[in-house]
């Protein structure tokens, strides 16, 4: 919030049961107080970073839903979603982000520190997330990754401090 400029939420997260349908209620209501406005997109990043006006704070949260999403929907297609197309979309966003005039903050997590899934539909997914976290990290001026609260800056230096 001490960003400068309009602030959006653009929040990845399917209602998938009535769990996570409070979640979100709850999560909207505490931001309804604030300067953020929400918008929800779980597919196309592109088309809702567009969306967000010029020199904003747009947060991202986060991709590693991104990439589950987009994965279901077209497992529900009945086709394959491979690596490249995930590439694809993450360099879809990158181009966008780069017309984008304002602070673009992506959340995501890493999903490849721990066992080797036990399934290729846990591996493909962890490799898709692994992959687009990658490209995204290249492309950003800052890279921070936060363990227990902490925050180690991989790259670039810290815009203020946290």
């Amino acid at each position: 919030e001490a960003l400068t400029g309009n602030h959006y939420f653009l929040a990845t997260c399917p209602v998938i049961d009535s769990e996570m349908d409070d979640r979100i209620k709850r999560h909207k209501a505490d931001r309804e107080e604030g300067t953020w406005q929400t918008i929800e997109e779980e597919l196309d990043l592109v088309i809702a970073l567009k969306s967000i006006k010029q020199k904003s704070v747009c947060l991202v949260d986060c991709l590693t839903l991104w990439v589950s999403n987009l994965m279901y929907s077209a497992e529900k297609a009945n086709v394959n979603f491979s690596e490249g197309e995930m590439q694809e979309k993450a360099e879809e966003l990158i181009l966008q982000s780069k017309k984008f005039s304002g602070t673009l903050i992506c959340v995501s997590n890493e999903v490849g520190m721990g066992i080797v899934p036990d399934n290729a539909k846990a591996r493909h997914y962890r490799d898709l997330v692994g992959r687009t976290n990658r490209i995204i990290a290249a492309a950003a001026d800052e890279v921070v990754l936060v363990s227990c609260g902490l925050p180690l800056f991989l790259k670039g230096k810290p815009l203020k401090e946290l």
